[in-house]
């Protein structure tokens, strides 16, 4: 048997958000927090990063502009 879930004081911008995305997967808005519910609660890919990860290994590169980063990008894929 399943539980009902309450939200309260949600604005009206974001009731309205959602309901444009249901419209845009084709479910109701129920269908639509329920789909958003289950994708958040499916285990990461292994070896997934989170963002605060990510951010920290970017960080850690030292990179200062962007032609550094595509330098890079070019190097691995030459190595390849």
């Amino acid at each position: 048997m399943g539980v009902n879930l309450s939200i309260k004081n949600v604005p009206a911008e974001k009731v309205e958000q959602l309901k444009q995305r249901a419209k845009r997967n084709h479910r109701s808005l129920q269908g639509e927090l329920m789909a958003i519910i289950d994708t958040s609660l499916e285990p990461a890919p292994k070896g997934a990063m989170t963002v605060r990860e990510l951010s920290k290994y970017v960080q850690s590169l030292g990179l200062t502009r962007r032609s550094e980063a595509v330098r890079m990008i070019r190097e691995d894929r030459d190595s390849r």
